[in-house]
């Protein structure tokens, strides 16, 4: 007999000890071990065993994202039930009505207001433990009206996901939800309202094919599962075996849908700091405090003392030379790394994020090198593939949105030379990238910050106004490439660049640069401090500058700006040497 249980007799005894059990305890469904409830909600619904995230209710979600676990919640519009009398196995009010008792919700759709980092916001979750948080009309009612209070309201938009998709009980009115959250999206982004969505575990189907892949910025919730169709559908039809982190967050990331992967416990502050950047919130600037890394001064440098112009080429490519993310962590205050083009992967070579730059909300972009033999391989020498140059035209597109000045760094020997680039169209991505560039309303700023290669560089180089650091080179090919090319011999490269006009001061002369910014005596290399004082003072002063001019204005003008260049130039060219004319 077992303990407790009496033949044929009910025992309130056993009841009782059952309840207080589940209270004390819970099974992760993941793991399979008993975890102490306590722990389990200071663990912030966690399993402390083996990391699984589990689906919160929208109060948790709410107490975890709003400050200070203040909030109000908004009522949800009125719907009527089961339009098309569905029953199956069991008729579609009974499951409404069992949902409705077991979690308390009206549907699945659950909003409230609050502020998140002191910037009032209106955050709308989507209730997995809602039959499993599927979207019908009354989901879709929800969302619409949520987003419209923002709009209303002037209040960011956070759109948290835990859903297997449409609701099949609907049919077509819950796949018309798609096409109606949409319409309310496009009016968010329409009306400049921050609209950052958070996918958690887990979400699929008809939720990620409309309005949860339509945010400005996605964070995945770490451990979540997001896909469109599931798994094993997907094994069935292909008859293959997925990789076994197949539709995670992590994968999600490696292919370019979400911005980052971010830990439960982090999610408040991360959303706080993108909300602060999108909303134009004070900061005072970043005291700038860097220490140069050691190197040999004393190496001698192969080429060094052949012309002023390659001795220029060479210093651009100085292995100790401050990079993209050295500038970054040097200048930039609250800065949050934003990746994916949203089509195909997450390129390292071209980095791209929101921060202050000195005190100014800005949007930044540039080519990261890397400094490490792991850093370059995985940086690729800072030459992106297209999904870099697609992912800097959504910076360029979120920079005009919110009208935040665009800053870019490029610094690379040109875009990458590949199959995978040719495949997934290389040149239209660059193409797209200078037009997207030259046609943002909103101030935009380029630095030359090292080497400025062909149209790797000019894809994130058409400013309102281009700077150049003092021993940065701009050239359509590199001077070596050029002298075998034309001297036919790569020993003619220190002539080749003379003759190529590729230093700042060539620049600055033939019109095509706004400034020279000076570096320390020796080059960046030798004094990251002063180098980054320098160019975040002139940055500075430049952006100051054009915010003083309409936006609407901008584009006309950084259009003839660029019609204007190359017009009438007349320079000196010196004698070709040890060639035959």
């Amino acid at each position: 007999m077992l303990f407790g249980k009496k033949s044929g007799i009910k025992n309130r005894n056993r009841e009782r000890y059952e309840r207080v059990r589940r209270l004390m305890w819970i099974k992760c469904e993941s793991c399979g071990k008993l975890v102490y409830y306590k722990d389990y909600k200071e663990n912030k619904y966690i399993c402390p065993r083996c990391g699984r995230a589990f689906i919160m209710t929208p109060k948790q979600r709410f107490d975890l994202l709003f400050d200070d676990n203040s909030w109000e919640k908004l009522p949800a519009p009125n719907v009527s039930d089961d339009p098309l009398k569905f029953a199956d196995r069991v008729p579609y009010q009974d499951r409404l009505d069992s949902a409705r008792s077991e979690t308390g919700c009206y549907d699945a759709i659950t909003t409230a207001d609050g502020t998140i980092g002191g910037v009032p916001t209106t955050i709308c979750v989507l209730n997995g433990l809602f039959m499993m948080g599927s979207m019908g009309r009354a989901a879709g009612d929800a969302i619409v009206a949520a987003m419209e209070h923002a709009i209303a309201q002037r209040r960011a938009f956070v759109m948290v996901t835990s859903s297997g998709g449409a609701r099949m009980q609907e049919n077509i009115l819950s796949l018309m939800q798609m096409a109606r959250t949409t319409v309310a999206v496009n009016k968010l982004h329409a009306n400049g309202i921050p609209y950052i969505v958070l996918l958690t575990d887990p979400t699929f189907g008809g939720v990620t094919a409309s309005f949860a892949m339509l945010g400005d910025i996605h964070i995945a919730e770490k451990g979540a599962r997001i896909g469109f169709a599931g798994r094993r559908v997907i094994e069935q039809n292909i008859r293959e075996k997925l990789p076994n982190n197949f539709q995670t967050a992590d994968y999600l990331y490696e292919h370019g849908m979400v911005d980052m992967v971010v830990a439960r416990g982090d999610l408040h502050d991360t959303i706080a700091n993108i909300l602060a950047v999108l909303t134009k919130q004070t900061r005072e600037p970043k005291q700038i405090s860097v220490t140069t890394p050691a190197h040999d001064a004393s190496k001698k440098i192969r080429g060094m003392g052949e012309n002023e112009a390659y001795d220029k080429v060479l210093l651009a490519r100085h292995e100790n030379r401050p990079h993209f993310l050295d500038y970054i962590n040097g200048i930039v205050s609250d800065w949050t790394y934003l990746a994916g083009d949203r089509c195909f992967a997450e390129d390292a070579a071209m980095a791209s994020g929101i921060g202050f730059w000195r005190g100014i909300p800005a949007v930044i972009i540039g080519q990261e090198q890397g400094r490490t033999i792991e850093s370059r391989q995985k940086h690729r020498f800072g030459m992106a593939n297209p999904d870099g140059y697609r992912k800097a035209q959504r910076m360029m597109r979120l920079a005009e949105k919110f009208q935040l000045p665009l800053i870019s760094l490029f610094d690379t020997a040109g875009a990458f030379a590949g199959r995978e680039g040719e495949e997934r169209g290389q040149s239209q991505a660059v193409a797209s990238s200078i037009a997207t560039g030259l046609s943002i309303a909103t101030p935009y700023v380029a630095v030359n910050v090292g080497q400025g290669g062909s149209g790797g560089a000019i894809a994130i180089g058409t400013g309102d106004r281009v700077l150049m650091l003092e021993n940065a080179i701009y050239s359509v090919i590199a001077p070596e490439s050029c002298a075998s090319i034309l001297w036919k011999d790569n020993n003619f490269r220190a002539t080749a660049s003379a003759a190529m006009k590729l230093t700042a001061r060539d620049m600055a002369d033939m019109n095509v640069i706004d400034e020279i910014i000076h570096e320390p005596a020796g080059g960046a290399h030798t004094d990251w401090q002063t180098t980054m004082e320098l160019l975040a003072n002139a940055v500075v002063k430049q952006i100051n500058e054009l915010q003083q001019i309409p936006v609407n204005e901008l584009p006309a003008r950084r259009a003839e700006k660029f019609l204007a260049m190359t017009r009438d130039v007349e320079i000196y060219q010196p004698e070709h040497i040890g060639e035959e004319h």
